[in-house]
């Protein structure tokens, strides 16, 4: 199963660069068979730029997660708290092999389970 997930350009490049290898976010999948996760750019590339496989998904308080994902979120403190606050729990998506597709893709691509960006993530397989 794939989702795909809208995250910022700055994001996108670090972790196609291979520098961020978690992906954080304040909702968990409900789908417990993720495996694979389709990269769409935000603004103002609004574009599908790759996959990556999902090796596993840590939860945890944002401070906890913090600690143990720091050094290969590719983001400063300030944003990940800034992100997270107000939240209780927090989850990590550990990335495993990361693919960049040789020219973006439209989500047209993914129609009809994509009909436009996804707030956080949409299901696509």
């Amino acid at each position: 199963m794939k989702a795909m997930l809208s995250i910022k350009p700055e994001y996108v490049e670090r972790i196609l660069s291979g520098e961020k290898t978690y992906e954080y976010r304040r909702k968990a999948f409900r789908k417990k068979d993720v495996d694979a996760i389709v990269i769409y750019c935000t603004r103002p590339r609004c574009a599908v730029v790759g996959e990556a496989t999902v090796e596993g998904i840590l939860t945890s308080s944002p401070e906890d997660l913090w600690a143990k994902t720091s050094k290969s979120g590719g983001i400063d403190r300030e944003s990940f708290m800034k992100y997270f606050d107000g939240a209780d729990t927090a989850y990590a998506i550990k990335l495993g092999k990361v693919s960049a597709f040789d020219a973006p893709r439209p989500l047209s691509d993914y129609a009809p389970k994509v009909k436009r960006a996804p707030q956080s993530f949409v299901y696509v397989d």
